[in-house]
């Protein structure tokens, strides 16, 4: 089957289309002909180098399409089902099948919902709900900040907070050309990442923001420590800026009542791939209900070297997702 491989960690340019052996599911497990696979920056780290994966690796960790063979002790799925898919554990999706476990499968049966938007769910989407809910533990009416709220999963952080009750939601942008796109995502307010620090005290009324979210780090990393309220929450959950890891002193979290966590949708859906499962199942009902808007752009799989570097520039907003059948 058709696959895009990493042959060698490098630049976007190092992606291939070759040739790979169609995989075959086990107990558990499911394949799928994949319609779509999402394009994420875990991709690209993987393509870096940053996550020791052999090669050649084929990335993609969410895709859609119709369930192709279902293996032993596979209940409630059926060949030709269409369905969204995580495949972040093995990842795989950049290819014509990939298996994945029957856990983290959610049927499309019966939902107003496109293969190309479907694509676009499994990991921004789930991830959304799981880090405020499970990471985070969002209380009714309390105040949540975003960084990138333009990206990919930002773009679904803002609504799902909403949706689980937050009382005002923040977004930060990089340039004032992802502002307007940010506000249309949920957001209360966007503003500049350079300018929060001195916003912070305008935004919540000088107490500091019970949650804040950073997939950002390096500066951000800091100024999202010192944006948090008393018994504020600040979740790790990347580092898009590859800046230097940002330490943050124990002794500090013990005097001002703030704490610090990660949330990594991979190792989570490793280790509880059941409870991931349940939130990809909670992310796909919101996408078709209409509680979830999602912004997609298509781009065919051979051009998923393009995706990548539109990813690492910082540009894009919404979500990019590679067709990959017709």
């Amino acid at each position: 089957m058709k696959a895009v491989t990493i042959p060698a960690f490098g630049e976007a340019d190092v992606l291939r289309v070759d040739e790979v052996k169609v995989p075959e599911p086990g107990p558990g497990q499911v394949s799928i002909d994949v319609a779509y696979a999402g394009a994420n920056f875990a991709e690209v780290l993987y393509r870096r180098g940053v996550v020791d994966v052999p090669l050649p690796f084929v990335p993609g960790i969410e895709v859609s399409g119709h369930v192709r063979a279902v293996g032993p002790d596979v209940e409630g799925l059926r060949p030709g089902q269409p369905v969204a898919a995580l495949t972040i554990v093995d990842s795989g999706g950049y290819a014509e099948a990939v298996v994945t476990s029957a856990d983290l499968v959610a049927p499309l049966d019966g939902l107003d919902l496109g293969l190309d938007v479907a694509a676009a769910i499994p990991s921004n989407s789930t991830t959304a709900f799981l880090v405020l809910d499970r990471a985070a533990r969002i209380e009714p009416g309390e105040t949540v900040l975003v960084h990138a709220a333009a990206g990919g999963v930002g773009s679904q952080l803002g609504q799902a907070a909403r949706q689980l009750g937050a009382g005002r939601v923040v977004g930060t942008v990089g340039g004032p050309a992802k502002i307007e796109t940010a506000r249309g995502f949920g957001y209360d307010d966007v503003v500049l990442r350079d300018d929060l620090p001195d916003r912070v005290a305008d935004l919540t009324g000088g107490r500091g923001f019970d949650i804040v979210v950073d997939m950002v780090g390096g500066p951000a990393r800091r100024t999202s420590l010192d944006a948090l309220a008393p018994m504020g929450r600040m979740i790790v959950m990347g580092n898009a800026s590859g800046a230097d890891d940002v330490g943050v002193s124990a002794n500090e979290l013990w005097f001002s009542n703030k704490s610090v966590s990660g949330f990594n949708l991979a190792a989570f859906s490793g280790a509880f791939p059941a409870e991931a499962g349940r939130g990809l199942r909670r992310a796909v009902a919101a996408a078709a209900s209409g509680d979830l808007r999602l912004q997609v752009e298509e781009l065919p799989l051979e051009r998923a070297a393009e995706a990548h570097r539109r990813i690492e520039s910082g540009a894009t907003t919404g979500k990019l997702v590679l067709a990959v059948r017709g």
